[in-house]
């Protein structure tokens, strides 16, 4: 079965700040996931980068088969 959400290896960094390394996740149809973690992990990163309010550095992101 395809995923509904891929998110491959992205990286994003700010300034020398590296907010999120090689995060990968594939989400399915009816799935209900959380991401979790220490203050500064890159929580809210990850979720700005799937809304699109930050462009990746590095890798991908596909949802429904479209790359975003």
């Amino acid at each position: 079965m395809d995923s509904l959400l891929r998110v491959n290896g992205i990286y994003k960094s700010f300034g020398g700040v590296k907010a999120v390394q090689n995060f990968s996740m594939d989400l399915y149809k009816n799935d209900i996931v959380g991401i979790i973690g220490p203050n500064g992990a890159g929580k809210t990163t990850v979720f700005n980068l799937i809304s699109g309010v930050y462009t990746v550095d590095q890798g991908e992101i596909i949802l429904d088969g479209n790359h975003l």
